[in-house]
């Protein structure tokens, strides 16, 4: 049986045999400081200047099918593509590096993870809370909460703060805060 795991592997095998340049975020990167949760997709931030090359597509292999249309996402103002792992409920979106301000300071912070036994990139505690914070859906919230419970003071507040003031979410921030003991 296939899993999301099986999936997210496949995809991020390809990206690296092919060197498309790529950050892993949504609830794999949540469930990597916080505490774990299932999920049914997996999300790449791709740095890229056209369509993803010939190289990635013959990495990947048989069993996906791609989306050929760009699908524009408003919380960074960025454009994406979805893959389906065919007979799974899975999918992939593949997110373009956006000209948003704090979309490229979480690239340019990125750290290198080892994930499945295979290198990829992640962004930062931080810049997970910040970006689940700007999407504010009731599981991006239980995922802040998380990571805040198991991140604790190994925080920078500062830059958390900053990002949230400018994005409007400082005061969701402290709410959930709240409900997080000993911070």
């Amino acid at each position: 049986m296939t899993t999301i795991d099986d999936v997210t592997l496949r995809v991020l095998d390809a990206l690296n045999a092919s060197g498309t340049p790529h950050m892993l975020v949504g609830s794999f990167s949540s469930n990597l400081y916080g505490i774990p949760r299932s999920t049914k997709d997996a999300d790449f931030v791709l740095e890229l200047q056209g369509a993803l090359g010939r190289a990635f597509f013959d990495s990947l292999g048989a069993g996906f099918e791609i989306d050929p249309q760009l699908k524009f996402e408003t919380n960074t103002g960025t454009f994406k593509q979805e893959m389906h792992f065919q007979g799974t409920p899975f999918s992939v979106e593949l997110f373009r590096l956006s000209d948003d301000a704090f979309d490229q300071e979480r690239y340019r912070r990125r750290r290198s993870a080892k994930l499945f036994g295979r290198q990829t990139w992640v962004p930062t505690a931080e810049d997970v809370i910040i970006m689940k914070l700007r999407w504010c859906r009731a599981k991006d919230r239980e995922d802040v909460r998380n990571v805040l419970t198991v991140q604790r003071g190994e925080l920078d507040w500062n830059h958390i703060e900053s990002w949230c003031r400018q994005h409007g979410t400082l005061a969701l921030l402290e709410e959930i805060r709240r409900t997080v003991p000993d911070i």
